[in-house]
């Protein structure tokens, strides 16, 4: 498979767009295409500077069927430890994506099964179509949504997930903001389009770092004890907030009645 099969373009104003292209496929993946993902979040990951905003889409009528079948039955043949490898390079894209500096947003049409359902997961937003199919269908082919279940969990909670991992139930974007795993549902692709644009406008608005730190900040205190510790960590997380270069550019610009650098 060449390179086409995920697409990468960066725009000189600073927005990545990742691009699923297999729609022949639905954009279902295989170890290429998980690779290719792989490679290119690792990429945008050291790119901070130049890329501030990162957008996840799929060509053709589909976001991502999931997995490739014919990846499936070659799976079906492979020892253990060869499947390990196999779901091990999904794991791995998929944190690479979720750890992503810059402010990440799925946008989702048609139908995100299984591993597409993780990505959008992995993703800080979500912006899906109302009609959108998804579903965690796994148990139906008598296996589990392993890999993919620690970034849904994170976005759905441990209730909904393990009815939607028992039933396999296929649910639409409606449903899926409900749940909390997207934010924002359309009903056209104008009306994407336009989200799109917004959250991009966000995303320029605060500065490269404090993004950063402000995503690792909700895994630094999610489901910790508000003790000493706690506050002592996040005390000192936004003293040197305060103290960076960032923070006194972003407060200087605020008396100053100006835009900050980041966002000029």
């Amino acid at each position: 498979m060449s390179d086409d099969s995920v697409l990468l373009d960066v725009s000189r104003a600073g927005v990545a767009v990742v691009t699923l292209n297999r729609p022949d496929k639905h954009n279902a993946f295989n170890a290429d295409t998980i690779s290719r993902l792989s490679d290119i979040f690792e990429t945008l990951r050291g790119n901070l500077d130049e890329v501030r905003v990162v957008f996840l889409r799929g060509n053709g009528p589909s976001f991502s069927a999931g997995a490739d079948l014919e990846w499936m039955k070659a799976a079906a043949h492979y020892t253990e430890d060869n499947n390990f490898e196999d779901a091990f390079n999904l794991a791995t894209m998929l944190k690479r994506l979720y750890d992503l500096p810059q402010m990440t947003v799925a946008l989702v049409h048609g139908a995100a099964m299984g591993g597409g359902a993780g990505l959008l997961a992995a993703c800080d937003v979500g912006v899906v179509m109302k009609d959108t199919k998804i579903s965690f269908s796994e148990v139906k082919l008598g296996l589990t949504p392993a890999t993919i279940s620690p970034f849904v969990v994170r976005a759905i909670g441990p209730k909904w997930a393990r009815a939607l991992f028992a039933s396999g139930e296929r649910f639409d974007g409606a449903f899926a903001v409900k749940i909390g795993l997207a934010q924002y549902d359309v009903a056209s692709l104008d009306e994407m389009q336009e989200l799109e644009e917004y959250l991009a406008k966000l995303a320029f608005a605060g500065a490269p770092g404090a993004i950063h730190d402000a995503k690792t900040l909700v895994d630094d205190v999610f489901g910790k004890e508000i003790d000493h510790k706690l506050m002592t960590h996040t005390a000192r997380g936004i003293a040197r907030r305060r103290s960076s270069e960032e923070g006194r550019e972003g407060l200087t610009a605020f008396l100053e009645r100006r835009k900050p650098s980041w966002a000029e």
